[in-house]
């Protein structure tokens, strides 16, 4: 018995002499929420429970709701920090700088964002918000083709003396011809941290090449497309059946 008691006695002092958990600013305590659950919802996606968060930070579920009400308010926090956060204003005003052609515009642009995006978080969690339905990739692609396609195109328009858009509105088939360059460069990612396939190294030769055959051969296809377009204008009572034919 006496030793028994030796042995309560020992744990008890033990756990007294434990150094307590050192307590952070709310700010530190809520950016370590943030990392920790970026690199969650990496790992298993949107369908992680925030106890198994709760418990790889060492921190209560009701300690994470106190900073997040709600795990959607969570998950809006980490695309700001990973989306937003790392979207650079001067990427818009690159690809308007008429002083430079246009390829080395392209080439400058896509070097560096790829060097912004091109991570393991970043692409995970974007795949992830479309299979889950989560509305981070929706967003933040409407924003690319707002904010990048667009002004590729216009600007692919202005090298080439087409008309502005003002005189002609972009067509969805000029948009989907940014969609495919900017989706080939995405796709790199893709296969690294998705498909965890081999990547070239060469990765801004590569992005000098896909820039290069984009802007050599996107003209002639809107040459093509604009040219349509106003043919049907001047002929509007003619049908989408009979023009196609």
């Amino acid at each position: 018995m006496a030793d028994g008691r030796k042995t309560v006695q020992t744990r008890a002092k033990s756990d007294n002499d434990a150094p307590a958990r050192k307590r952070l600013p709310r700010n530190e305590r809520e950016q370590m929420i943030v990392r920790e659950a970026t690199r969650f919802f990496a790992e298993v996606g949107f369908e992680g429970q925030t106890r198994e968060l709760a418990r790889r930070l060492g921190v209560t579920q009701p300690l994470i709701f106190r900073y997040f009400p709600t795990k959607e308010d969570l998950i809006e926090r980490v695309y700001q920090e990973v989306y937003l956060s790392r979207w650079n204003p001067w990427w818009e005003e690159l690809l308007e700088d008429r002083s430079m052609p246009l390829t080395e515009r392209l080439s400058q642009f896509y070097k560096a964002y790829t060097t912004a995006i091109f991570t393991y978080e970043w692409v995970r969690i974007f795949v992830y918000s479309g299979l889950k339905g989560v509305n981070i990739n929706r967003r933040y692609l409407a924003l690319i083709r707002d904010r990048v396609l667009k002004r590729i195109m216009t600007e692919v328009r202005a090298e080439q003396n087409l008309p502005t858009p003002e005189e002609i509105p972009l067509s969805e088939r000029e948009i989907e011809l940014a969609w495919g360059l900017h989706g080939g460069v995405f796709y790199i990612a893709i296969r690294k941290w998705i498909y965890e396939f081999e990547t070239p190294e060469d990765i801004e030769g590569v992005l000098e090449a896909t820039v290069e055959s984009f802007v050599k051969g996107a003209p002639a296809v809107m040459r093509r497309l604009l040219e349509g377009d106003q043919t049907k204008a001047k002929a509007p009572g003619l049908s989408l059946d009979n023009s196609t034919i």
